[in-house]
């Protein structure tokens, strides 16, 4: 999977390294079905603090097209976290979804060939 990271906060870019290989590790199940993953992090509010560290994960997937998902945190790691959590989650629903549709699908053969 291919996670392109951005981020013009200092603190943010710091954060690279991480952001990628959390991205990486929370994907890795779903892989073969999100070929390409941005990161974004972003201060809203600059230093005045508070709830103000916002993380928007863009996936493009096989299947769903392209999902955004943004978190905000007091941390860009809770925000990382929180966004990558609700990805995952959201992009297991939609295949669990799109292979119950498949399976009622009339003409439908096992081998995943469909008629």
């Amino acid at each position: 999977m291919q996670v392109i990271f951005e981020s013009r906060d200092p603190e943010g870019a710091q954060m690279r390294d991480l952001a990628v290989n959390r991205a990486r590790f929370v994907m890795r199940r779903l892989s073969w079905l999100v070929p390409r993953a941005k990161v974004q992090l972003s201060d809203v509010n600059g230093p005045r603090g508070g709830i103000d560290k916002r993380c928007q994960l863009e996936l493009k997937t096989d299947g769903i097209g392209t999902v955004v998902i943004t978190a905000l945190g007091r941390d860009w790691r809770s925000a990382l976290d929180s966004a990558l959590g609700r990805a995952a989650q959201l992009v297991m629903r939609n295949w669990r979804r799109r292979q119950a549709r498949d399976q009622h699908r009339p003409g439908h053969l096992r081998t995943g060939i469909h008629a």
